[in-house]
């Protein structure tokens, strides 16, 4: 078995399965608790059962990874031949995974080093790919993860909700909180800051406030080669449109991905979700 240094994520990075496959990317699954049911995502629950289930008020929640699952990811990881492991996970603003996976690496047969990006979706899964590079040809875990924090450090992310209220009820909207009064009547504009979700402003109708996102990811990308994601839950006519307008005016831009995100993100946020990532090179 060859030796080298392993990357590991979670389900919330949304890396497209090609990437994953290139670069030898594992991803460790979060839980959807839909009424009764515990699902992992990406696997057992579809977007559009999250949707329906929604829109009809269900009781929807999520949960981490258990230590154990991380535990047996590691084992299975350095049975490959891994020397060393890369552990990059969603922020610890909003989700227990990076605990679970601290706990696990203290029990791992090869060295783990867990990193809190700070990010979510692919701003995550872009610090991924860059950890996931800087380990090919024989990177150590210090590069793989300086390469990580590199690029979360450039990333943004930022995204629209037709309603914060099932951000509010999942107690994911955090200082934004004490505004939910009076932008529950408007179309809110969110941002991805120090690992918590911020309300950026306040828009009066849902195609000023996309229109205003487009502006925002163009201001964000000037002067600078980059990889955009556009993500949406149960919208894609609008991604593909926005998405068309970003091709347009990014003139730095390397690649540019469009998906639908899982369903552990779509329960907080909703559908009509719409969101991008810009993360400079």
């Amino acid at each position: 078995m060859s030796r080298h240094v392993a990357i590991v994520t979670d389900s919330t990075a949304y890396l497209p399965p090609g990437l994953m496959e290139r670069h030898g990317i594992t991803s460790v699954p979060l839980t959807v608790v839909l009424g009764d049911q515990a699902l992992e995502e990406g696997t057992e629950i579809s977007t559009r059962s999250l949707a329906q289930a929604l829109q009809k008020r269900r009781p929807v929640t999520t949960s981490r990874p258990s230590p154990e699952e991380f535990a047996r990811t590691y084992r299975e990881v350095a049975d490959t031949g891994a020397d060393g492991i890369v552990s990059l996970h969603l922020s610890a603003e909003l989700s227990g995974t990076y605990d679970a996976a601290v706990l696990a690496a203290r029990e791992a047969p090869v060295p783990v080093r867990v990193v809190d990006t700070g990010m979510v979706a692919m701003a995550l899964g872009f610090c991924a790919l860059s950890a996931a590079e800087a380990a090919e040809g024989d990177g150590t875990v210090d590069e793989a993860v300086t390469a990580a924090e590199k690029r979360a450090a450039g990333t943004s992310a930022h995204f629209y909700v037709d309603t914060l209220d099932y951000l509010r009820r999942g107690g994911r909207i955090g200082t934004a909180q004490a505004l939910l009064g009076s932008a529950l009547a408007v179309k809110p504009l969110l941002r991805l800051e120090n690992g918590r979700i911020e309300l950026l402003e306040k828009v009066r109708t849902a195609s000023k406030a996309i229109a205003r996102l487009e502006e925002i990811v163009v201001e964000r990308a000037a002067g600078a080669e980059v990889d955009i994601a556009v993500h949406h839950l149960s919208a894609p006519e609008r991604a593909a449109v926005l998405a068309d307008r970003l091709r347009e005016r990014v003139g730095g831009l390397a690649e540019l991905h469009v998906s639908e995100v899982g369903a552990v993100i779509g329960a907080h946020t909703g559908p009509g979700l719409l969101g991008v990532v810009v993360s400079p090179r």
